[in-house]
């Protein structure tokens, strides 16, 4: 069997792969970058070596069955820089630039300002802020051990340096340590919500967040003010319909100059407030 055929059967069978990931899985399975698409078309009169063919199906199952790419590839790209990903963090999104745009508009190009990102998971986050804003004082928290594990790799592959904290959100953080910025992309799908089973290839621990999704939330919201300077500002990534609900919560815990921000599908997806003041 030839490359060409070979894709266009992943292509064409049972509920059948899109172009793009047929190919990136082929060059996978070749021991090729996932991204080497001319260098496909250029060798698709190929022969298809037996034991990548049989990797390749395996793979084509794999993502047939909701298996995020980012996880049969290893590796995925967030605000332009090339990610390592494992089933122990989230596949970051695209919407989430919406939150790094938002925070980097806040953070002044020479100014060295302390940030941090709760729940960093890859570090994807993080990493962005440290790369565009290098004289910022980015630190990182996650509560699971293998996701930091990542996050460092990442970091070290990149040449970033990001101080990382293993611990429960801001609990974490050294007593008296305060930031210019919060931001968070945290759990926020509700327990019952019926997408989650589209989502079971994921950490459950880092999607879900209670009844209404939004514990995590609320818990950030609460502990914010204790760690921000005067003047800081917390920003927070959600669900498609919480944005009314996350505005509430700033402006009762203090918070002003509350305001959302529109994904790329124009729907508010990420929330923050100005803390005026120290708690």
């Amino acid at each position: 069997m030839t490359l060409d055929q070979a894709a266009q059967e992943a292509i064409t069978a049972g509920s059948g792969l899109a172009r793009l990931d047929a190919g990136m899985l082929l060059l996978h399975a070749l021991g090729r970058d996932p991204h080497e698409r001319a260098w496909l078309l250029a060798h698709g009169t190929d022969e298809l070596p037996a034991p990548a063919l049989q990797a390749f199906q395996s793979l084509c199952a794999q993502r047939r069955d909701g298996v995020p790419m980012a996880y049969l590839v290893g590796s995925t790209e967030f605000y332009g820089l090339p990610l390592s990903i494992t089933p122990q963090v989230l596949d970051p999104r695209d919407d989430t630039e919406t939150l790094v745009d938002w925070a980097l508009s806040l953070i002044p190009p020479d100014a060295a300002l302390e940030v941090v990102d709760l729940g960093t998971g890859s570090g994807a986050i993080a990493l962005a802020l440290q790369h565009e804003r290098p004289a910022a004082q980015v630190w990182a928290v996650d509560q699971s051990p293998e996701a930091l594990a990542v996050a460092q790799r990442n970091a070290e592959t990149l040449k970033l340096r990001v101080r990382w904290l293993q611990g429960d959100w801001l609990l974490s953080v050294p007593v008296g340590q305060r930031f210019d910025l919060i931001v968070s992309n945290p759990p926020y799908i509700a327990a019952s919500d019926p997408h989650m089973p589209g989502l079971r290839h994921e950490p459950r621990q880092a999607l879900v967040s209670g009844v209404d999704g939004l514990d995590d939330i609320r818990r950030l919201v609460d502990q914010a003010p204790g760690h921000l300077k005067p003047g800081g500002w917390l920003l927070l990534e959600h669900g498609h319909d919480q944005s009314a609900a996350v505005q509430d919560l700033l402006r009762q815990t203090g918070f002003d100059a509350v305001q959302s921000r529109p994904d790329l599908a124009g729907i508010a997806r990420c929330t923050g407030g100005h803390w005026p003041g120290v708690k």
